[in-house]
């Protein structure tokens, strides 16, 4: 006859916060362990892939680790990654770009019109 295991918290049922694994003791009894949710890495809010150099921690453990941990060393460092922050500055350089060509432009007809 198998030995019986008994539930060492207090909720019974199956949900995915109380999953448990059955594992022999050295003293030979057999003993539930509750095994904790797996953590998901935080990821990129433009593209959405996992942020490199940022650790894969439940949210709680993340008030416990330190700040350098929890980013990285560079702007949007732990919200976005670099190919996104690359495009980012990409972006508003052609944008800055795209407004004094325009404004180029429009002294040029100013001038064509005086003369």
């Amino acid at each position: 006859m198998a030995q019986r295991v008994t539930i060492r918290k207090r909720t019974p049922y199956n949900t995915r916060s109380n999953r448990r694994r059955v594992v022999k003791t050295p003293g030979g009894k057999l003993v539930y362990h509750h095994i904790k949710k797996l953590a998901t890495a935080p990821k990129c809010g433009d593209c959405g892939i996992a942020l490199p150099g940022v650790p894969a921690l439940r949210p709680r453990q993340y008030a416990t680790i330190s700040k350098t941990k929890k980013t990285v060393r560079r702007a949007y460092g732990g919200s976005r990654c670099g190919d996104c922050v690359k495009q980012r500055i990409l972006r508003a350089f052609l944008v800055e770009e795209a407004k004094i060509v325009k404004k180029v432009i429009k002294s040029q007809q100013q001038q064509k019109g005086r003369k």
